[in-house]
């Protein structure tokens, strides 16, 4: 099923026209060659106009796409001899983060990642991505026989947030996510995290606490979604757009507010247009990323992700204390 958003309208206009000529020309057997260029180089460059400037409310758009690669489609495309590995040992297993151990450039690593699904009923299975406590300790189960394997671990985040509902605050979510952020932060191997569609709340930063933080280019990162926080701001969900500006939760604001450390290009309109060509632009940085801690050791790894928790935003001194010391001082 094609899904178009209101702002790609006139583009899918030019590809039905290049479509009818393409036919034409081919049942009628005419050259027309050269209108199809002349559509072509217009769609081309409508498409940088626009794609070139979309709001961040568009971008969160894209990043839902219900055709963007997922964590499974990203493994399938990037890793090697993938073995899933399932369970938390305590209640049961979640569909809705995927965990297990692999190879990447010949060399083993851990991996995690939400997961979503295509259909309403791999939806339902998956729980639309939002992982209730099992899974979280799940991830945590994986990620300490990383460490003592001495594997690095990479995560994939794409969920609007960690369940909600009764039956995960009653087994503990609020305590898996914690410990969750606890051992990660101390764990002694890398940890590089890639938010690939939505970053949802404290369901996302349960398996992303890394020493590098990356973001698709069209994928975004916040403390709630922009629904959430207009209904609680402006008491109208409706609001969502303006929303999305006041939260910076795409990735140009997340690297200028240093929580991100790099923005990851998407091929031009989204990564759903080329899986192939998003997972070969992943693996670039990955290695970059990976090749950076050949040789350090366990506790300069620890040090560095905490570090660049500690450099995060942008901070002003404010003067109010010098001023009401002069005020009292005046009294």
């Amino acid at each position: 099923m094609d899904i178009t958003f209101d702002f790609e309208h006139s583009i899918v206009e030019i590809d039905k026209r290049i479509k009818e000529l393409k036919k034409s020309a081919q049942e009628q057997n005419v050259d027309l060659s050269e209108q199809i260029s002349d559509l072509e180089k217009t769609r081309d460059e409508l498409k940088q106009k626009i794609y070139g400037s979309i709001s961040p409310w568009q971008r969160i758009q894209i990043a839902r796409h219900p055709q963007r690669p997922y964590s499974e489609d990203y493994i399938k495309l990037i890793f090697e001899n993938f073995i899933e590995l399932h369970g938390d040992r305590c209640f049961g297993d979640d569909p809705a983060l995927l965990c297990g151990i692999a190879e990447f450039d010949e060399k083993p690593v851990a991996v995690i990642g939400h997961q979503k699904g295509r259909t309403l009923e791999e939806n339902i299975d998956r729980n639309f991505g939002m992982a209730h406590p099992e899974g979280y300790r799940k991830a945590m189960r994986i990620m300490k026989l990383a460490e003592k394997f001495n594997r690095p671990i990479i995560t994939f985040i794409d969920t609007p947030g960690a369940y909600p509902g009764i039956a995960a605050e009653e087994r503990g979510q609020a305590e898996a996510i914690a410990r969750n952020l606890r051992e990660m932060s101390s764990l002694k191997v890398p940890i590089i995290t890639i938010v690939i569609g939505e970053g949802g709340s404290g369901g996302a930063l349960g398996i992303g606490v890394s020493n590098k933080m990356l973001c698709l280019e069209n994928s975004y990162y916040s403390v709630i979604s922009p629904e959430g926080c207009a209904s609680i701001l402006f008491r109208d969900s409706s609001k969502a757009a303006d929303a999305a500006d006041s939260l910076k939760l795409i990735s140009k604001d997340l690297l200028k507010l240093k929580v991100i450390d790099e923005i990851i290009k998407e091929p031009l309109g989204g990564a759903h247009y080329n899986h192939a060509k998003t997972a070969a632009n992943i693996k670039t940085v990955l290695s970059k990323y990976l090749k950076s801690y050949n040789g350090m050791n366990n506790k300069k790894i620890v040090q560095e992700r905490y570090l660049r928790f500690r450099n995060m935003g942008i901070y002003k001194r404010s003067s109010s204390k010098k001023n009401s010391k002069k005020k009292l001082k005046k009294e």
